[in-house]
C-alpha cells in the first residue's frame, strides 16, 4: 500500500537502543483536550462517515479470539486496527482517534488478546523504524478497544516496513496475564509484568540484535512454552528461540536451516496433536520472497518434520506465510503462499497434519460485486497477492479468512469466497473532486488503486477502478469548471499515464498521445475552464522535475512550455479559460497564464519558499480569487490573480484548503481546511471568509496524517470529504 505522507522507501534506521525505557501515559489526556476546547469556537455537531470503497490496503494479521464466539481483530500496515462485530458482519476502527502528530503510529505492527480475560486487547504501534520517525508505543485496552491507555516505547517500531506481515511480534504469557512479551526489529525482545504499562529489554533472550535486520518476527505459545521467532540468520545460524520458565532461552535444537528456512514468518500451535507449524521464507517478505518451506515440531518429543506442500522452483518462485490451525479439528492447518506471481498465491490445507494438503484456490469461487475494484481492470480477480495473514474461527471451521495486499477474503464453506472488508477502509487518498452537477458526488484519486467515480457514498463503486488505462497510483485529478463534462487523470500505469473523460468521469479514453517522460515521471494535470486546453506537470518519484507540457487537442499533440516552473502543480482560473497559475515553492513565486498556458510570468515573489507542503486553490466561480495554504506559514489570499497575497491572521499552518455550497443567505462560499489553531491540528469550516473557523472534527476521529488533499461538496452545504493516508475516504456534514 503506497502512502501520500513520508516515503515508504526511506532506508532502515542505523541505530539500535541498548533497554527500552518508558514513558506512562493515559490518552487522550484531560490537559490537551481542554487546550484544543479553548482553541477555537464552539464545533458545529457533524456526523461522520466513511466513503465506501472497500479495503484496497494490506492487511497484514488477523486475530480470532479462542474463548470468544464471533470476536475477532485485524490490523494494517498504514490503517490502523479493527475489531470484527459478528452480529453486524462488520469492522469497527479502533485508532482513529491518534492525531496529527500520532501519524508514525496507524501502522501496527502487532496486536495480541488475553485467552483468560476476554475484554483485553493489546496492540503495538509504529509505522517506520527510521530515524525521522517517531518511536513506537503500545495501546492496551480493558474494553475491547472501546477506549485505550498508552504507553510510549523508546524505540521504533515497523508496521510498514518489510517483514510487517510477519508475527504476531506481541503475545499475553500463558501462564501469567499480567506479563507481555513484545519482540522488536532492532531493539531485542522487551518484557512487561504490569500488562503492558512498563517495558524493559528481556533478560536472557541470546540473540543479538542489528540496526538493519528483522530482529523477532514471531511470538507464539506452544502450552506454557514460548517461541520466538529471528529473521537476521543467515539459514545456518538458529533462527528460533524457546524458553519454558520465561527466564532463559535457548536455540530449539534440530529447527530447519538453510535457504528457504532464513526467516521464520509465522507460527501456528495445535494444543490436540501439540504440533507447532512454521512457516518459512528467504526474505521477510511481502516482497522479496522467492524460496520457503514449512516445518512442524513435535513440541513433546522435539522430532522436527519437513511438511512442505509445494516446493517452489525455477518459474515458480514464492516463499510461505500464513499458518492457522483448527482448534475444532486436530491435524487441520492452513498456510499460504506468499509472493507467488506466476501461479498466482494459494491457501493449503491439510487434515492430516500435513503429510497431504489441497490447494483452496483450485476450487475457489470468488465473488468481488461487493468490491468491484478487486478485478483491478481485468476480467477476473486473483485469489490473491501478498498473503501473510490466515486465520481459522475456532468456533467454525469452514470459516477461513486470509489477507491479502487490497482486502480480506473469507469463506463459510470453503469454496466460495468474497471480501470480510465492510467497516474497514484503508486507501491511501491522493485527490479528490466534488463536481458541481452529475450523478457523482465524488470522484477520488488514490495510491495503488488509481481513480473512481463515486455514484453512491455507501457502496464500493461499481464501476471499480478507472480504465482505459489502468492506473496504479493517480498523480493528477481535474475538471474543467465550466464544463464539468471534462475531466482529466494522470498516474503511474503499464499502458498509458492520462486519460480523458467527456461524461463526468464515468468513462475514460486514453490520451493518443503523451511526452515520453510521463511513463517516468506522470505528475500532476490541469484543465481550463472551458476544457479545451491541458497543461501537464511532471514529477518523478525521487523528486526529479522536468518542464510541463500542453495539448490543445485532448492529448493527441503536446507541446513544452518552458516558462512553467519545473514540477509546479498547474491550477486553472474557474471562470476565465485563458488563465492557470502555479506557485513555485522553491522561490516563493506565483506564475500566471493569461494566453491559456502558452506562457507563464512571475507575479508575487516573497512567498514562502521552501514549505514542505502547500496548496494553492481557487474559489469556485471567481477569477483571479486564489488561496495558497502553506504548511510553516499559513493562509494566504490574493483576488487580483496572484499580483498581490495579503496573510491571513486567523490560522498559523495550513494545509490544505477547500470550497462548498455557501451558508445560507451568504454569498461567499464556505472555506474548509485542514489547519492549525493555537494547540490543534484539525479540520476546520469558515462561514465568513477565513474571519473565524470551527473545529469540525473530534477527538475521536482524527485519522491520523490528512495533509494530502480535502475537498468539499459545492451542492450540499457543510458537506466535505477528507483525505486520510491509510483509512480512506471519511466525510461529514452537518448532524
Amino acid at each position: 500500500m503506497l502512502t501520500s505522507g513520508p516515503s515508504r522507501r526511506a532506508v532502515l534506521a542505523a541505530t539500535a537502543a541498548a533497554a527500552a525505557i518508558t514513558a506512562v501515559s493515559s490518552f487522550p489526556g484531560a490537559a490537551e483536550a481542554a487546550a484544543a476546547a479553548s482553541a477555537a469556537p464552539a464545533a458545529p455537531a457533524y456526523r461522520w462517515r466513511q466513503a465506501v470503497i472497500g479495503g484496497t490496503g494490506f492487511v497484514t494479521g488477523v486475530l480470532f479470539h479462542p474463548a470468544v464466539r464471533g470476536l475477532a481483530y485485524a490490523r494494517t500496515d498504514i490503517g490502523g486496527a479493527y475489531r470484527w462485530d459478528d452480529r453486524s458482519a462488520r469492522w469497527t476502527p479502533l485508532t482513529d482517534h491518534l492525531g496529527w502528530d500520532d501519524w508514525n503510529l496507524l501502522g501496527v505492527e502487532a496486536l495480541a488478546v488475553d485467552p483468560a480475560h476476554p475484554d483485553r486487547l493489546y496492540l503495538a504501534l509504529g509505522t517506520y523504524a527510521q530515524a525521522w520517525a517517531g518511536n513506537g508505543a503500545v495501546l492496551r485496552s480493558e474494553d475491547r478497544g472501546a477506549t485505550w491507555a498508552r504507553t510510549d516505547l523508546t524505540v521504533k517500531l515497523g508496521g510498514n516496513e518489510d517483514g510487517r506481515g510477519a508475527g504476531e511480534r506481541l503475545l499475553v504469557d500463558p501462564r501469567d496475564s499480567d506479563t507481555l512479551w513484545l519482540g522488536t526489529r532492532h531493539d531485542g525482545l522487551l518484557k512487561s509484568t504490569d500488562r503492558g504499562a512498563t517495558w524493559t529489554a528481556a533478560a536472557g533472550f541470546p540473540a543479538t540484535p542489528s540496526a538493519a535486520g528483522q530482529g523477532v518476527t514471531l511470538l507464539v505459545a506452544a502450552g506454557r512454552v514460548l517461541y520466538a521467532g529471528w529473521g537476521d540468520s543467515d539459514g545456518t545460524a538458529a533462527n528460533l528461540y524457546r524458553t519454558s520458565d520465561g527466564a532463559s532461552w535457548e536455540a530449539v535444537p534440530g529447527q530447519p536451516s538453510g535457504t528457504n528456512a532464513k526467516v521464520p514468518i509465522r507460527a501456528a500451535y495445535d494444543c490436540h496433536t501439540r504440533q507447532l507449524y512454521v512457516t518459512y521464507a528467504d526474505a521477510p517478505g511481502p516482497n522479496g520472497q522467492s524460496d520457503g518451506s514449512v516445518h512442524k515440531l513435535a513440541t513433546a518429543s522435539g522430532r522436527w518434520t519437513d511438511v512442505t506442500p509445494v516446493r517452489p522452483a525455477s518459474g515458480d518462485a514464492f516463499g510461505y506465510g500464513g499458518a492457522a490451525v483448527d482448534a475444532r479439528r486436530p491435524g487441520t492447518v492452513v498456510v499460504s503462499t506468499n509472493n507467488r506471481w506466476s501461479a498466482v498465491d494459494t491457501l493449503y490445507r491439510t487434515t492430516d497434519g500435513g503429510r497431504t494438503w489441497t490447494s483452496l484456490k483450485d476450487s475457489a469461487v470468488l465473488d468481488v460485486s461487493e468490491t468491484p475494484f478487486l478485478t483491478f481492470g481485468a476480467d477476473e480477480p486473483k485469489f490473491g497477492w501478498w498473503i501473510q495473514a490466515v486465520a481459522v474461527d475456532p468456533y467454525d471451521s469452514r470459516h477461513v479468512v486470509y489477507g491479502t495486499g487490497a482486502t480480506l477474503y473469507g469463506t463459510r464453506d470453503l469454496k466460495h469466497w468474497a471480501p470480510q472488508i465492510r467497516g474497514l477502509e484503508e486507501t491511501s487518498v491522493r485527490l479528490l473532486i466534488s463536481p458541481p452537477t452529475g450523478r457523482a458526488h465524488l470522484i477520488s484519486g488514490l495510491g495503488d488503486v488509481g481513480v473512481m467515480y463515486h455514484e453512491r457514498l455507501t457502496a464500493s463503486p461499481s464501476r471499480g477502478m478507472a480504465a482505459d488505462p489502468v492506473f496504479g497510483t493517480a498523480t493528477g485529478l481535474a475538471q474543467a469548471a465550466a464544463k464539468p463534462s471534462c475531466v482529466v487523470r494522470t498516474g503511474w500505469g503499464d499502458h498509458g499515464n492520462g486519460a480523458y473523460s467527456n461524461d463526468g468521469g464515468k468513462t475514460w479514453a486514453p490520451f493518443a498521445a503523451q511526452p515520453a517522460i510521463a511513463k517516468d515521471a506522470p505528475g500532476p494535470v490541469a484543465t481550463n475552464s472551458d476544457g479545451s486546453v491541458l497543461l501537464w506537470s511532471f514529477v518523478h518519484w525521487d523528486g526529479a522535475k522536468y518542464p510541463a507540457q500542453r495539448s490543445a487537442d485532448n492529448g493527441a499533440t503536446w507541446s513544452e512550455v518552458a516558462s512553467f516552473p519545473k514540477g509546479a502543480t498547474p491550477l486553472a482560473d474557474p471562470a476565465d479559460p485563458t488563465r492557470f497559475y502555479a506557485y513555485d515553492t522553491d522561490t516563493g513565486t506565483l506564475f500566471a497564464s493569461t494566453d491559456r498556458g502558452l506562457t507563464f510570468t512571475g507575479r508575487a515573489s516573497g512567498l514562502p519558499s521552501g514549505d514542505s507542503q502547500f496548496q494553492l486553490a481557487a474559489a469556485p466561480g471567481r477569477s483571479g480569487d486564489l488561496w495558497l495554504s502553506t504548511k510553516w506559514n499559513g493562509l494566504y489570499r490574493s483576488t487580483d490573480g496572484g499580483a498581490t497575497f495579503t496573510k491571513l491572521t486567523s490560522c498559523w499552518a495550513s494545509y490544505t484548503v477547500a470550497f462548498g455550497k455557501a451558508p445560507a443567505g451568504a454569498s461567499y462560499p464556505a472555506v474548509y481546511q485542514v489547519g492549525s489553531t493555537d494547540t490543534i491540528t484539525a479540520v476546520y469550516r469558515s462561514d465568513d471568509a477565513a474571519r473565524t473557523w470551527a473545529r469540525i472534527n473530534d477527538d475521536r476521529r482524527q485519522w491520523g496524517w490528512i495533509g494530502a488533499t480535502i475537498a468539499a461538496d459545492p451542492r450540499v452545504y457543510g458537506r466535505v470529504y477528507i483525505a486520510t493516508n491509510g483509512r480512506g475516504i471519511q466525510y461529514g456534514e452537518p448532524a
